[in-house]
């Protein structure tokens, strides 16, 4: 179908209907905008894979469709920005789309700006923060379940006593050792690299019992206990959530979702066709991946982005986290079901992460298989499908820089790998960012509980803390201010 708008205005169009004079009704999906007295060609809803087209006028559509969209998509390194006038590469970490200003994206998978949720208030936050059981609940349900794994065995840097060993976990921020640290307002700025252990208590509650700031033990990196006194246990907390708010946004939610969702964004649009069955079932996953990925290198991370402003680590920070991140990342880890099983996490009680994300797993795997199946009834069409070739063989390519050790597939070989594949990309795009996303303001807008960074060192003794010490360390208003209204942009 060729159609012609004559308004004054764009228009979304989401699909044509047709009815036949014989009373047939035809879908013409598009989903694109349209601008005026623009004229496109949209075939129907039919999905076909590439070596199931044969009109020589089909295939001519099909060929200009891809050869268009890959001028339009173009990869390119991550850059940032580190003096006013002049881009650095970011190299070590996916690839991503190359674009010099947001108003040049295509209109489809720009923001809608119509798009908004409800303001979600932080009272709760604010009277339980402190408290042992909410500080635990958080690494179960709080906006980065990533972290926490069981303890089968205590760390040969963690000395305590056997007596703390049975049903123990353990958070380890080894990713931040020695990362380079912000200078904010003139101050210098100080991250923690904590390791923190916890107890399930036969109530089913997660309870801190031990906290070690840095990675080494020694005399002057003591271990923390709830025995201690009420601000050394307070202020060794501040410390883990502090790191938690770095390693949450860099690895679980920069890198593990948008890094990674617009690495499969990117492929998809140079190599799938609009009439491809599975550019069908990923497009409306991918609509907003793009622009917010651009304006996060641009306004976010960069050597002047707004981290550099209140955040302990940012700049150069930021490039050796994800770096650390990306090289330590594995397509098991990125598989929901496999990932909680790799971190003994299973049995655990109260874990509401868990029991939702595996349920929304299993609906996204049954669909994608429903498809699969559909348009890929052997192992032999998916590995005569070039265009599905081509989008893996990219994904690999530029998203995992062609590192086997991901465990990421360089080529598809059967349904099921595409199935497990498609079941993934579409989960991290989707349930596993609202995961580590949309909670971001519900549990940091009140700061004590989420410090984007602090201004002293954390203790090296005991006992010499009281609540001056801790307003003294927390950041201070500016950052503060900067900060939740960051974390509250990033939550919508």
């Amino acid at each position: 179908m060729i159609i012609t708008t004559f308004g004054k205005d764009d228009w979304f169009c989401s699909k044509v209907v047709v009815k036949t004079p014989e009373g047939d009704t035809v879908h013409f999906p598009w989903y694109r905008w349209l601008s005026e007295r623009e004229v496109v060609a949209i075939r129907a809803d039919t999905a076909k894979k590439v070596f199931e087209d044969q009109h020589h006028l089909v295939v001519y559509h099909r060929e200009k469709d891809l050869q268009s969209r890959k001028k339009e998509y173009r990869w390119d390194f991550v850059m940032y920005q580190q003096r006013e006038s002049w881009f650095v590469h970011m190299e070590g970490i996916p690839q991503c789309l190359k674009v010099d200003n947001p108003l040049d994206l295509p209109a489809e998978v720009c923001f809608s700006f119509t798009k908004t949720t409800q303001f979600l208030y932080t009272e709760y936050i604010q009277g339980h923060w402190k408290e042992d059981d909410f500080f635990g609940y958080q690494f179960l349900n709080g906006v980065n379940p990533m972290m926490i794994r069981r303890c089968s065995k205590l760390p040969p840097n963690f000395p305590v006593t056997d007596n703390m060993e049975g049903n123990i976990f353990l958070c380890d921020y080894k990713i931040l050792e020695g990362v380079p640290v912000n200078v904010v307002n003139g101050k210098q700025q100080y991250q923690a690299v904590p390791l923190c252990l916890l107890y399930q208590n036969p109530d089913g509650n997660l309870l801190p019992i031990a906290i070690q700031l840095k990675q080494q033990p020694g005399e002057l990196n003591p271990i923390f206990l709830p025995s201690d006194s009420e601000h050394d246990w307070l202020l060794a907390k501040i410390f883990v959530r502090s790191a938690e708010f770095t390693a949450h946004q860099l690895d679980s939610h920069l890198l593990r979702t948008h890094l990674l969702a617009e690495v499969f964004t990117v492929a998809m649009l140079r190599n799938l066709p609009m009439v491809h069955p599975l550019y069908k079932l990923l497009i409306s996953h991918t609509r907003y991946t793009l622009q917010i990925n651009y304006m996060a290198r641009l306004l976010l991370i960069g050597e002047t982005g707004s981290f550099t402003q209140f955040a302990a680590t940012g700049g150069e920070g930021v490039n050796v986290i994800l770096r650390r991140a990306f090289s330590s990342l594995t397509y098991s880890s990125l598989c929901l079901p496999e990932d909680i099983t790799a971190r003994g996490l299973e049995s655990v009680p109260k874990f509401y992460y868990r029991d939702d994300g595996l349920r929304l797993w299993d609906i996204i795997n049954r669909f994608v298989e429903g498809m699969v199946r559909h348009y890929y009834p052997c192992d032999g069409e998916v590995q005569q499908d070039s265009e599905l070739q081509s989008w893996i063989g990219e994904i690999f390519t530029h998203g995992f820089l062609e590192q086997g050790n991901t465990g990421i597939p360089a080529a598809f070989n059967t349904v099921t790998e595409v199935i497990r594949f498609l079941t993934m990309a579409i989960f991290t795009g989707s349930a596993q960012h609202a995961a580590v996303n949309s909670g971001q303001y519900d549990f940091g807008g009140w700061m004590p509980n989420n410090p984007f960074s602090l201004q002293h060192p954390p203790p090296t003794t005991k006992g010499c803390s009281d609540e001056h010490t801790i307003l003294q360390i927390l950041p201070d208003v500016n950052v503060t201010v900067q900060g939740m209204s960051t974390t509250w942009g990033l939550s919508r």
